[in-house]
Parts: structure tokens; sequence; C-alpha cells
């Protein structure tokens, strides 16, 4: 009889080096990476996450903005955004602390995300439930046409810009360049009251 192991049985863990566990790893990474490349769901992106707006639903801004209207207790404004802009979501929701927002959710032609929203809430429930508990740091006045904005920097260091419009206050967040932010405020600025 042989006393010679199995060629197919496991050997004891104490046998196993660093070779075989460098081996191990590069067959999982292998697996990742073919499983990631047939569903197309992993890309490397060196430049950080992009939103791929063909995706995304894409919503009749004004007609949802004036189907909420009659609703509110204030004035919604309807923006004139640039073209290759597209809204991707309108809602309306009460404000924790009182008021309601009517938030419009905007993908800019390069695939930014911007968020407007306008609120008879008070600016400070107003930056609390768009901003979160965290830290809000005011970084000063923007001036657009005539308009003065308070330029704010939240938690995750996303630009947060609010303007009072009697009756209402607007705010405007989201990871749009300033030239975008400018923009937007310019455009909804001058935005005619929805049903108007």
């Amino acid at each position: 009889m042989s006393s010679e192991p199995d060629p197919l049985s496991k050997p004891p863990r104490s046998a196993l080096t660093g070779r075989h566990m460098v081996a191990a790893l590069a067959v999982l990474v292998l697996v990742v990476l073919v499983a990631g490349g047939v569903t197309r769901s992993c890309t490397f992106a060196p430049t950080g996450p992009t939103v791929d707006s063909s995706r995304l639903p894409v919503v009749d801004a004004p007609a949802e903005l004036a189907r909420l209207a009659p609703g509110l207790q204030f004035p919604v404004r309807v923006p004139a955004v640039p073209a290759g802009w597209r809204a991707n979501a309108v809602d309306s929701a009460p404000v924790p602390d009182g008021g309601q927002a009517v938030r419009t959710g905007y993908l800019t032609a390069d695939g930014r995300y911007l968020r407007l929203v306008q609120s008879d809430a008070s600016e400070e429930a107003l930056l609390t439930a768009e901003a979160g508990a965290g830290p809000v740091t005011a970084q000063g006045v923007v001036d657009i046409d005539g308009q003065r904005w308070v330029a704010y920097v939240g938690e995750r260091g996303e630009q947060i810009w609010i303007t009072e419009l009697a009756p209402a206050r607007l705010l405007i967040t989201g990871s749009g360049s300033e030239a975008d932010f400018r923009t937007l405020a310019a455009s909804v600025a001058a935005g005619e009251p929805a049903g108007a």
C-alpha cells in the first residue's frame, strides 16, 4: 500500500503559502472583472462618477408645477432652463418645522444635478430639511441680476444657495458648477408663476 496522499485532496492549512493566497486572489479578481464586464455594471471613471441621463426619467416640469400650484400657499415659479437641461423629478412635501416645499430636479447638459426647492418655510427650516442636521457654513452673498443669494456649504461639501423672493424662499443645491447655479438662480428669479 502506498502512503502518498491523494493528489486531489485539500492540503492542510499549514502547508499553504503566500503564493497560494496570491493565486486565489488572482482567480477572484478575474471572476469579478468577468462578471462586471458581462453585466456592464462596472466602469472605470478616473474623473469621478457621472450620471447616465439616458436612464433617468424625463418630467414636464412646467406642467407638474402648474398641477401642484393650486394646492400651495405661495406662488411656484417656472424657470426657463437652457436647452440641453432636463427635469427628472418634481414633487411636493411638507417641511418638518412647518411649511411646504416643491422640489424640482434638473440634469444639466454635462450630466450634473441641481435641485431647486421653492418653499414658504423659514430659512433655517429649509436649510435643515435640505442639508440635514450636519453643520452648514455660510460662505457669503452672491448677487445674480440684483437678487441676493446667501451661499452655504453643507456637511458633504455640496453648495447650497438660498434667497427670499417674497412670499417664498428659493434654494438651489447639487453637484453643478457655479455657472450652473448662476444660470438656474437667474432663470427661477425671472420665471413666471405656474398657472399664470
